[in-house]
């Protein structure tokens, strides 16, 4: 399986990909780092994991049989994402799931060789994540979490009173 696959896994790319027969292929244990910017408690965040590590699984990949996941929650000081950054790179996965605009920017700092996945990003173009939105050059990709292009001026929108 070649990496960039592997990445796009984690993209939500790989619904056309037969994953799970690739999955089996390699005996190599496959390392995915996680930041959150969250407390382990978190419920919205629980679920995620949840539903992140059952569509892993539904694709032939099971924690701890052919991929590691290691999960840093970094709550939300800056320093605390920083330090769980720096942990996650020293790991040296295969990638690294950054949840989130306040944890790309600290685990880019932290590794330039690993790739960085972001499942939402305010503005990654505006932020520097990516060179361009179709083109994001680098070991950073991931989704926007609105795209500004879509929506007209604040000032064309008319509210109208029931």
């Amino acid at each position: 399986m070649k990496r960039r696959e592997f990445i796009t896994l984690l993209g939500g790319v790989t619904a056309t990909w037969p994953l799970n027969v690739r999955a089996q292929q390699s005996d190599r244990i496959r390392q995915v780092g996680i930041l959150l910017p969250a407390t382990a408690d978190n419920p919205e965040f629980q679920g995620e994991i949840g539903a992140f590590l059952h569509e892993l699984s539904r694709l032939g990949w099971t924690n701890g049989v052919n991929v590691q996941i290691e999960t840093r929650w970094a709550t939300t000081n800056p320093a605390e994402i920083r330090k769980q950054a720096a942990e996650l790179a020293a790991l040296a996965p295969d990638v690294i799931v950054a949840h989130g605009t306040s944890t790309v920017g600290p685990m880019m700092q932290a590794t330039k060789t690993v790739p960085i996945v972001f499942p939402i990003a305010i503005d990654p173009l505006g932020a520097g994540f990516v060179a361009s939105l179709s083109r994001p050059g680098g070991s950073v990709t991931g989704f926007l979490t609105f795209e500004y292009s879509l929506s007209g001026p604040f000032e064309d929108l008319h509210f109208h009173r029931p």
